[in-house]
């Protein structure tokens, strides 16, 4: 019963995007405003030869229970998003077709997965260096607090830099980029400074508590209830979707922000998940107390 409310769930998404798909070409016949921002200077009418059969109506199709038109408008909605976004990065044309496209593809494939396994397989996330492993027996605690802060320069230089300064170029180079109020800025600046005082406070905790590191791949080898962890259950993932929030109002990007509350729904309801699973496989009865007793995202107050 559970799998088929889920496959409901994946063909009323590709329902939904038939509907939309088809509005959306409606109004880019009658609209040049939205014609311009979405398809630039290409030819509509030549695209939609392709875009009608194999989007809109493959969708409908798929909504109907067409697993093969499923796959097929999953396959075509990413080659169109990827062909859109090159075409937007050489000529600044169709940004806000390359940011609807994207979100479809996304959506598409997950919708895809329901309908083809009745479920999304997170479970790839946590493979090859990425799974979940007790950190090896350390002499000291230094030793596991070096490696954390190697790590943290590492994963903050590229999710919290490289990334959110890539997705401000092409923020520009799209031509999608919006004006945010002046004191997002100095805003931004405050949430960065607390959310990193947690953040490494939450890592010295973890490491020097916890005989381990944060990272999936060198988890503590013992259960750590102290420092910000008495007080949430995850202060590092919450310090670091605040971080990237906090660098998109320090940048201007709305797209960054917007990064960063993706990334908190994926760890969130594919990583969160699959973590306490090993928490609690780990640690038992203890961790479940934990549980229990500690929220996730709002910290207790006794």
């Amino acid at each position: 019963m559970k799998r088929f409310g889920l496959v409901w769930w994946g063909r009323a998404y590709f329902a939904v995007q038939a509907a939309a798909g088809l509005l959306w070409w409606i109004a880019v016949f009658l609209s040049p405003a939205v014609r311009e921002a979405t398809l630039g200077g290409l030819n509509p009418t030549v695209i939609a030869v392709f875009d009608i059969p194999l989007f809109v109506i493959a969708s409908a199709v798929a909504a109907c229970g067409g697993r093969a038109a499923a796959k097929l408008a999953t396959v075509w909605t990413g080659l169109v998003t990827v062909a859109l976004a090159i075409h937007a990065t050489v000529t600044t044309e169709a940004g806000w077709g390359v940011l609807a496209m994207a979100a479809s593809t996304v959506c598409s494939v997950i919708a895809l997965c329901i309908v083809w396994l009745g479920h999304v397989p997170t479970a790839w996330i946590i493979n090859g260096p990425f799974a979940f492993r007790p950190a090896p027996k350390r002499p000291t605690a230094a030793t596991h607090v070096v490696t954390t802060f190697a790590q943290l320069a590492v994963f903050w230089g590229l999710f919290l830099v490289v990334i959110p300064l890539a997705i401000v170029v092409l923020e520009q180079r799209w031509a999608v980029d919006l004006p945010l109020p002046p004191f997002t800025h100095p805003l931004g600046t405050v949430i960065l400074v607390l959310a990193s005082a947690l953040g490494i406070s939450s890592a010295l905790t973890m490491s020097t508590r916890g005989d381990g590191t944060p990272l999936p791949s060198a988890m503590p080898n013992r259960l750590v209830i102290a420092g910000p962890y008495r007080w949430i259950r995850n202060p590092m993932a919450l310090a670091g979707i605040a971080q990237g929030a906090a660098i998109g109002l320090i940048m201007g990007s709305w797209l960054v922000v917007t990064y960063a509350i993706a990334g908190s729904l994926l760890w969130n309801y594919a990583v969160r998940p699959l973590e306490e699973a090993d928490l609690r496989e780990r640690f038992g009865e203890e961790f479940q107390r934990y549980r229990e007793t500690v929220r996730c995202w709002i910290p207790r107050l006794s």
